[in-house]
C-alpha cells in the first residue's frame, strides 16, 4: 500500500509518503528543495555517484512512522544538506525547516 498525504509543519507544506513493502516500510517527507527518509536512503550513493545532482537529503534509522521520522535525529546527511547547516543528529522536522 502507498499513502501520500500533505502535512503542514510550522506553516509550510510538505508531502509525506509511506510505502508498505513486505517486511519493511519506506518513509519520506519532502518539499521542492529536499527530503528526509528512513534508513533505506543511501546517502553514500547520493554523495558519490549522484553528487552532480546536488541532492539535499537526510536519513534517519529505526523509524516506523512519519511521526517518528519527524522526531528522529538524522543518522547521516548529504553534502548538500550540510551546506544548509543540516548535520548528523539534526532532528528530522528541524532539517525540513532548514530546507525551506
Amino acid at each position: 500500500m502507498v499513502s501520500i498525504e500533505p502535512i503542514e509543519l510550522n506553516g509550510h507544506m510538505f508531502t509525506a509518503v509511506t510505502v508498505r513493502l513486505p517486511k519493511t516500510t519506506l518513509l519520506t517527507v519532502s518539499n521542492e528543495n529536499g527530503y528526509i527518509m528512513c534508513g533505506a536512503l543511501d546517502v553514500g550513493l547520493l554523495n558519490s555517484k549522484l553528487a552532480d545532482r546536488k541532492i539535499i537529503a537526510g536519513r534517519a534509522v529505526g523509524v516506523k512512522t512519519i511521526d517518528e521520522l519527524l522526531r528522529a535525529p538524522l543518522e547521516s546527511v548529504t553534502y548538500e544538506a550540510e551546506k544548509l547547516g543540516i548535520v548528523k543528529g539534526t532532528i528530522g522536522e528541524d532539517a525540513l525547516m532548514m530546507m525551506i
